[in-house]
């Protein structure tokens, strides 16, 4: 069966903030690379933290795009993501570019899976106005 346009938009979603978060996120903190510690020092974590938090979200990453536990990998992004919100609010982070930016990724993450799954869509439906 092909699949429908809005599919594959949401496919390309999931895949791009997939990437994000392997590349910008994962990555840096699993290599233990200086650029992750000195960020979360700049944000008032103490030293070690950044690795453990790139474990946690290698394992939501991999929730996400396993198709069985791609709605408990989003919820629990979520989770992680007002974590970050809340560290930037309270390290007093530029608004919109920083403090909301778990906002945007959550965004990108729920319409890829809002898209490319027909169950999601269901439970969060697009209702328009019939007056």
């Amino acid at each position: 069966m092909k699949a429908s346009a809005p599919v594959w938009i949401g496919r390309v979603l999931t895949g791009l903030f997939a990437l994000f978060m392997l590349g910008a996120s994962v990555a840096p903190k699993l290599l233990q690379m200086p650029v992750a510690e000195e960020t979360m020092a700049q944000l008032g974590w103490p030293p070690g933290h950044a690795f453990w938090i790139g474990v946690v979200e290698l394992t939501l990453t991999a929730l996400y795009l396993y198709r069985p536990t791609s709605v408990l990998g989003a919820v629990l992004f979520m989770a992680l993501f007002g974590g970050a919100m809340a560290t930037h609010i309270r390290a007093e982070s530029p608004l919109f570019s920083h403090t909301l930016f778990s906002i945007y990724l959550g965004l990108i993450m729920w319409g890829g899976l809002w898209l490319r799954d027909e169950k999601v869509r269901a439970i969060f439906p697009w209702r328009r106005n019939h007056a």
